[in-house]
């Protein structure tokens, strides 16, 4: 149907905000995509601009997963539309039209949307998360954890087959946007949660840049 098309461009458009962009343009701040790590995610902006910034980015980045993924549920029938509305708004902030397809990570928007679809997956996850940073300390290696076990937990859970894909889906992109994360922490060079700024133009990640990362 035409609206289920609306919904899933609108759910595009609203996860191309890029929150980051915008917290940092409103508070005087640097564009995030210029200093740090380059990553227009909540904790580069949190490195650059403080709590209360990276509050905001956090904040955006999760509602703008969520909050398509509700609408959608309201004015249509079966998950499908949902999941892939939930899917477009993640998309949308890895590449967001409105500023040059130049994203975050996604690990906030993920979790966003996750919400939307099912909360009980997405309090597995935010605990997979929790555990893994508890335990190492790296947030990249639990957002990591996290998107590799997300979609066994969707199965478990039973949600349906357009659900479950749309989570592999974005696990597996999850998982690629991190991957030079993978190779820091391989390599012994990935920040811990809480260490000091990185260098100028060293890539890192961490969970909480929602993406965004």
């Amino acid at each position: 149907m035409f609206i289920h098309v609306l919904l899933i461009l609108a759910g595009y458009l609203v996860g191309s905000i890029a929150t980051a962009v915008i917290t940092c343009r409103l508070m005087g701040l640097p564009d995030p995509r210029t200093v740090g790590s380059g990553n227009p995610g909540a904790t580069n902006v949190l490195r650059e601009g403080g709590r209360r910034a990276a509050f905001m980015t956090l904040t955006g980045d999760v509602l703008k997963g969520l909050v398509p993924v509700l609408v959608a549920t309201a004015l249509s029938t079966g998950p499908l539309v949902p999941a892939l509305v939930a899917c477009a708004a993640f998309i949308g902030h890895l590449y967001p039209v409105f500023f040059g397809f130049r994203g975050g990570k996604g690990v906030a928007t993920a979790f966003g949307a996750m919400l939307g679809l099912s909360w009980p997956l997405a309090l597995a996850v935010l605990a997979t998360w929790l555990v893994m940073a508890l335990a190492f300390r790296y947030s990249s290696l639990s957002a990591l954890c996290g998107a590799v076990l997300a979609p066994a937990y969707a199965y478990a859970l039973g949600l349906s087959a357009g659900e479950l894909t749309v989570v592999s889906v974005m696990s597996l992109l999850l998982l690629w946007r991190h991957r030079s994360n993978f190779r820091n922490l391989l390599a012994g060079r990935e920040n811990k949660i809480g260490s000091p700024k990185p260098p100028p133009g060293q890539e890192e990640g961490q969970a909480l840049d929602g993406a965004g990362h």
